[in-house]
Parts: C-alpha cells; structure tokens; sequence
C-alpha cells in the first residue's frame, strides 16, 4: 500500500499489486477507510464508482466495539479485501469476522503489530485469515522477515504415509509420460505424490541422485503416465496431462513435510512404461512409470530405489485417502478405480 503517486514508481520495480486510496494510474486496489459507522453508506457508494473501472476494493475498519464489528461485515459485503485493525488486540471479533463471512469470497486481512500477532491472526478459529495489514514504517527489516517466515512455516503440508508391499512389477509397453520440472531444487527424499487412484498415491523421487548414464535434474520429477492424478497443494489433484507452467504442485519429503512448487514446464513424451502394485491394508494400489534406472519410488526407510530394481516384496511409501475425487476436490463417495 502507497500513496497513489507513488504507484508508478513502485511499479518499476516489477509486476506487484498496488493498493491506494483513490483512483490513480497503477494503483489496483482502491482502499476505503470507514472511521465511523456512519460512513458505510456514503462507502457502498463510492465502491459502486470505482467498480467500473475495473478496481478491485478494500475497506479498512478499526473495530473499536461491537458496532464496528458488525459495520465491518456489513462493509465486506461489497469489498474484496477487508481490512481489520483491532486497536486493542482481541482475537474474538477477528474470528467472529471470519465466522461470519467464510462464505463470502471476501479476504479478511488483518492489522497486526509484530510476528506473534500475525501468527495469531493467521490460525484464528483454524481457517486464519487471509493474510496481514502490517504498518511496516514501524518496524525493521528483522520484524518483516519473522513474518515472511511465520507464513512460510504454516504453508507446510503434513502428509501421512504407510508402507505398502510390493506385488507386481511389469512393463506393459509405451505411452506418454510426463516430467514435472519446477521453480525449486529439490533435494534428496523429496518428490512428488503420483497414482493412478487418488485414494493411493505413490512417493515418486526427485532426479537428485546421480547416475552415470545423465546428469542430475534436481528440479525435476519423472512422474508416470499422464492419465495419473498429482497430488497438489491444499487436497487438490490434477491430472498429469493438465500441469502447465505457472501451476502448483505439492513437494514432499519421506517425513511426510510438505512445500508448494511452482511448475515451470511439463514435458510429455513417449516412453515405454511400468506397471507398479502395491498392497497395504487389502486394497491394491497402481501407478505407471517410466521404465528408467533414473526412474526411482521410496523404500519405508526413506531410501530411494529405482524401478528397475524394484521387485515383488519390497515395501515403498504410500499415501492413502479414503476419499473419492471430483474435479480434483476431495469429496465423500462410493468410488472404486481399478
């Protein structure tokens, strides 16, 4: 956020999203400030301008009392972004705010002092908000990067895994395979969640390890066939076929941590493949690989092992969702992919 006047400048610097309190040239998000509840009336009208210009809106309240709580509710209804300063620090109307419009579309930010109050902000009543409102001219650098680093930290993913037993090993011929190369280096342990059911998803290795036959690709992850799903941020799946640039994939390691990565390509080619089983708790669970040395899954130790000394018995990682699919959205139903 930055006097409008300012925005060109900032803008210099590259693409970021610029915040102002009226209309300029670069500005991207209109910021009205309700002092009193009084001015919701006059805002909704002032919002109701700057919409046609295609200006995405934020309403800053300072919720002094209950009746400028409710006044900020009422005001996000027309807003993109709500702002919340709470002068006194009470976690209360921030999660009754929440509360009240996690339905809404609305992102609630904020207004926070320090690191401490952002995480606060940021795991009320577990949904947390969108993001933070911080006065940086206050603060040094030092308070910025706890901040940054307070967000990094509640990005992580846990993923739970269980080790499944190898029954079958089998080329079954060519088809088209897809390599997710992404933004990051990965590093040993790490890779990617891949299956052929969404209900098993198999821990496919990162290139990290060397090879006499290529050079290592630590960015990259030999992922299988691309009618596989891939596990995403947040519960999400895709198919493999539909990853393209600038998408986000999950990154986990053998502990279960996981990271967000950014593809940067996806290259589809034709190879011959694998067929990989693997049995835990009754149910048998698929996947289809390259059939490759560089081509690797994770033993129950954490180990790599390539595909091409897998074999029936051995026991690799698998992530098990008792949950059916749709559109990539986990949802509860009768489902049976074999």
């Amino acid at each position: 956020m930055v006097k409008p006047e300012e925005a060109q400048d900032v803008l210099k610097m590259g693409s970021i999203l610029v915040a102002g309190e009226k209309q300029y040239p670069g500005v991207s998000v209109i910021l009205f400030n309700i002092g009193k509840t009084g001015d919701i009336e006059e805002t909704f009208k002032q919002v109701k301008k700057s919409r046609v210009g295609g200006h995405k809106i934020a309403v800053l309240v300072e919720v002094v009392n209950k009746e400028m709580e409710k006044a900020a509710v009422k005001a996000a209804e027309s807003a993109d972004f709500l702002i919340a300063v709470t002068p006194d620090w009470k976690v209360i109307p921030l999660e009754n705010m929440i509360a009240e419009l996690q339905q809404s579309g609305v992102r609630v930010l904020a207004g926070v002092r320090n690191a401490t109050e952002a995480k606060i902000a940021a795991e009320a009543l577990e949904i947390g908000t969108a993001g933070v409102f911080l006065e940086a001219k206050d603060q040094d650098i030092s308070e910025i990067k706890k901040i940054i680093a307070v967000f990094e930290s509640l990005a992580l993913e846990r993923i739970e895994f269980v080790p499944a037993t190898v029954k079958t090993v089998k080329p079954v011929g060519s088809g088209d395979r897809a390599c997710v190369d992404t933004t990051s280096l990965m590093i040993m342990g790490e890779g990617m969640l891949v299956g052929s059911q969404a209900s098993g998803m198999f821990l496919v290795h990162s290139e990290t390890l060397a090879s006499e036959f290529v050079e290592t690709r630590p960015f990259r992850v030999n992922a299988g066939a691309v009618h596989a799903y891939i596990r995403l941020p947040n519960g999400k799946t895709k198919y493999m076929s539909e990853l393209k640039a600038g998408d986000e994939v999950l990154i986990v390691n053998h502990n279960g941590d996981g990271k967000t990565g950014v593809v940067g390509r996806v290259k589809i080619e034709r190879r011959p493949l694998l067929l990989v089983e693997a049995e835990t708790g009754g149910e048998v669970f698929k996947t289809l690989l390259q059939n490759a040395e560089t081509v690797n899954l994770v033993c129950k130790d954490g180990k790599p092992i390539s595909v091409a000394k897998l074999k029936p018995n051995d026991e690799i990682l698998i992530h098990i969702e008792k949950a059916g699919r749709h559109f990539g959205m986990k949802v509860e139903e009768t489902l049976v992919e074999r």
